[in-house]
């Protein structure tokens, strides 16, 4: 069970989650100016790697904005993305770290873009993103000290989601030794130079502290009305999203719980591969969503009176998505139904897990060129960097 508060507020003002309206999050000598902060990207297959960077972003300001490149400028310097504009700019906006978000931002951060947002300063991770021609998209705020810099996250990529999707195996969430999965990396995420560090797969180690600061929350309070949902959420993509948002608009005070199932579970009644994420990546994915209060892992598949009761559930919701029957052939929504407290919604958004594979299985080629064409440029960065001795860390300095 992993709390994660109300993030209504967040919307408003750029209230910061965990801080009641009226109050500073800031110290007296900060509450003399809010501190803006920017962020900029594809998001592509926003994944909690993603997530992680905003919350560390957030972390060094009050208001964070994030700019969300266009489909063209993404398909002119990288090649195409996986979600179109609006599915991005919608998931972007579903992380409860982020403030306001800026539609068709450019691809290259310039002085003027902080300047028209009012933002002190840009925050990316410690890899390397540059242009078509392969220059650094951060040069010039670099230049002017007006860049900061946070960790990547391990373990995750759009490169390694991809490649689960297209490799598709049973152990693909917990065998990188595969030789078919080590093949289809060569092949994906590696061209004929080398390979990039910044390109690439890694294994995800889960921590205690990585929920802990995922899951900063609150207890339900007297008056909001407790929702129950479940399922594997599995890639979470703008569909899950949707139905959240559905759930979240069911009451005026909602507190929204959300069970994950683990992986075994998922894998019974979805079958093939399925997941894709394994239940600590999909824990991150769910804590990171502004709708959802609170997350059981490892969730029962049967909503039963248990688990009602514990946690004094006012209403179980369940999507337009087909309801498997549980081990026994029983429906495990029985008992809410039985009280009463079931609802059907339709958040008229019919994306699935499975329509993404799909996607990514008919452009699998693009995809593949694109990440080599990606990891190229970076391995040309590399490659100046050894020739005058210095250390990857310094990578965006060669690229300027």
């Amino acid at each position: 069970m992993i709390k994660n508060g109300h993030h209504a507020s967040d919307e408003e003002g750029g209230q910061r989650a965990g801080v009641k309206p009226g109050e500073s999050p800031c110290s007296p000598e900060k509450r003399k100016r809010v501190v803006r902060v920017w962020c900029d990207g594809c998001y592509d297959m926003v994944h909690y790697g993603h997530s992680n960077q905003l919350r560390q972003a957030k972390g060094m300001g009050d208001y964070l904005v994030v700019g969300v490149h266009t489909d063209a400028e993404i398909a002119k310097h990288k090649g195409p993305p996986v979600f179109t504009q609006a599915e991005r700019y919608k998931m972007v906006r579903a992380i409860k770290w982020v403030d306001e978000i800026v539609e068709g931002a450019p691809y290259v951060t310039t002085l003027e873009t902080l300047d028209k947002y009012n933002c002190d300063f840009c925050v990316h991770g410690d890899d390397i993103t540059l242009t078509v021609d392969g220059k650094d998209t951060y040069a010039e705020v670099k230049r002017e000290e007006r860049y900061r810099e946070c960790k990547r996250t391990q373990g995750v990529s759009t490169t390694d989601l991809v490649g689960r999707m297209l490799l598709m195996t049973k152990t693909h969430h917990s065998n990188m030794d595969n030789p078919d999965y080590q093949q289809h990396t060569d092949n994906f995420g590696k061209g004929p130079k080398g390979h990039s560090p910044w390109t690439g797969v890694s294994q995800f180690l889960q921590t205690s502290q990585k929920i802990i600061q995922f899951a900063s929350g609150k207890e339900p309070q007297p008056g909001d009305t407790i929702i129950y949902v479940a399922g594997a959420f599995d890639l979470f993509h703008i569909g899950h999203v949707d139905f959240l948002e559905t759930v979240y608009n069911q009451a005026e005070r909602p507190y929204v719980i959300v069970g994950l199932h683990f992986d075994q579970e998922v894998n019974r009644y979805k079958g093939k591969n399925y997941p894709i994420m394994n239940v600590h990546e999909r824990t991150l994915s769910v804590l990171a969503c502004r709708y959802v209060s609170e997350v059981v892992i490892g969730a029962p598949y049967a909503v039963g009176k248990d688990l009602l009761d514990h946690f004094k559930v006012d209403l179980v919701c369940h999507g337009k998505t087909e309801v498997f029957p549980d081990k026994d052939g029983s429906d495990p929504y029985a008992e809410p139904k039985k009280r009463g407290v079931f609802r059907s919604l339709d958040s008229k958004n019919g994306l699935t897990t499975d329509d993404i594979v799909q996607r990514i299985i008919e452009n699998r080629l693009l995809f593949e060129a694109r990440n080599q064409k990606k990891e190229a440029k970076e391995m040309a960065v590399i490659e100046a960097m050894k020739r005058r001795g210095e250390h990857t860390d310094d990578a965006a300095q060669l690229a300027q």
